[in-house]
């Protein structure tokens, strides 16, 4: 059996699977056999949800052969410390509190790209069919948006794409306007160092919304649904935008998808990403309406002098809610069946 998690800082998925016995059938993952859903800030760690999964299920630890997480944050020699979660995980730790036959941790971008490989048209949204090749498989790229921002590239290896972690989603902002240089010095005053997931992450878009705020009249009602102690912040920003009930928040959204485009953008360039750029994250099919408006793929392109590089490349949004649960077990799946070895 394998057990796959995906830890965010919201919410931690975990499910289990029977791995299966002949490389023919390691591509993708079965269908989980259990599965649940845990609040990450409610634990004081992964293993103790596991275990709590396991005691529930009513699961031998002696019968998982291996556990494989994906996990927003820097995986260093088996050990993380989460970006967005006061957890450090530590692998061989967690083999001995746990019982089990073994366990890999990977940044939790690294396992949605396992899942990005193969992915079908009926998994995603098309935002740029770009230019179709014939020729050797080329790099591709995946950026995703949730309570952090994370990148992974997808590098060609015998005609298969292999995940490479990063951590690109903590690189510097880097204004493009005037009304971007605004809003830097706005971060500034709040943050000595400003990175691309303060604005682009789920508490960024809140922060984009005050930005405006300063700058006009938002809507009484929904200025009030966010003072609520409880508020889902991103989520009545977004709705109220969509809607088009708060001309703040409206252009909250439009300034969070052009910044989307251009830090997309850039990790095609940076990643070379002609065999495809994908869109990730809990928020993209949420929002889908205004990343499809054009705004999204005007900033993804303009790109100067290989402008032209960014519109022959193929941008897809996954729409599959669990792919970087799905990309865990496939990353476990192989490692059992010695398709692939530890990094």
């Amino acid at each position: 059996m394998i057990l796959a998690a995906d830890i965010g800082g919201t919410k931690t998925n975990v499910a289990l699977f029977a791995a299966p016995r002949d490389a023919s059938a390691a591509s993708t993952a079965t269908t989980p056999l259990q599965r649940a859903r845990y609040q990450s800030s409610q634990h004081a760690g992964l293993t103790d949800i596991l275990k709590d999964f396991l005691a529930k299920h009513d699961i031998a630890p002696r019968t998982i052969s291996r556990v494989c997480a994906g996990i927003a944050g820097p995986v260093v020699e088996g050990h993380v410390e989460t970006s967005n979660l006061p957890w450090c995980i530590d692998a061989r730790e967690m083999k001995q509190a746990l019982g089990v036959g073994a366990v890999t941790l990977i940044n939790d971008l690294e396992a949605t790209a396992e899942r990005a490989a193969t992915l079908g048209p009926g998994d995603v949204c098309v935002l740029n069919p770009g230019k179709q090749r014939s020729g050797p498989l080329t790099a591709g790229a995946v950026i995703a948006a949730g309570t952090g921002l994370g990148m992974a590239i997808l590098h060609p290896i015998d005609g298969a794409w292999w995940p490479v972690a990063s951590e690109g989603g903590h690189v510097d902002l880097a204004p493009r306007s005037e009304l971007e240089m605004d809003l830097l010095r706005f971060l500034l005053t709040r943050h000595r160092r400003v990175s691309v997931e303060r604005v682009l992450s789920g508490p960024g878009l809140f922060t984009l919304y005050e930005f405006f705020e300063t700058r006009g009249t938002p809507n009484p009602e929904v200025r009030e649904q966010l003072r609520a102690a409880d508020a889902d912040a991103p989520r009545i920003v977004s709705e109220a935008a969509l809607a088009g009930r708060c001309p703040v928040a409206s252009d909250a959204l439009d300034l969070f998808v052009s910044l989307y485009g251009a830090a997309a953008g850039n990790l095609g360039l940076m990643a070379v990403s002609t065999g495809g750029l994908f869109v990730g994250g809990g928020i993209a099919p949420k929002i889908l309406a205004r990343l499809q408006d054009g705004r999204f793929l005007e900033a993804f392109t303009n790109k100067g002098r290989l402008s032209p590089l960014l519109e022959d490349m193929p941008v897809h949004v996954i729409l599959d809610a669990d792919a970087a649960l799905m990309g865990a077990a496939r990353r476990g799946v192989r490692l059992e069946l010695g398709l692939v070895r530890e990094a």
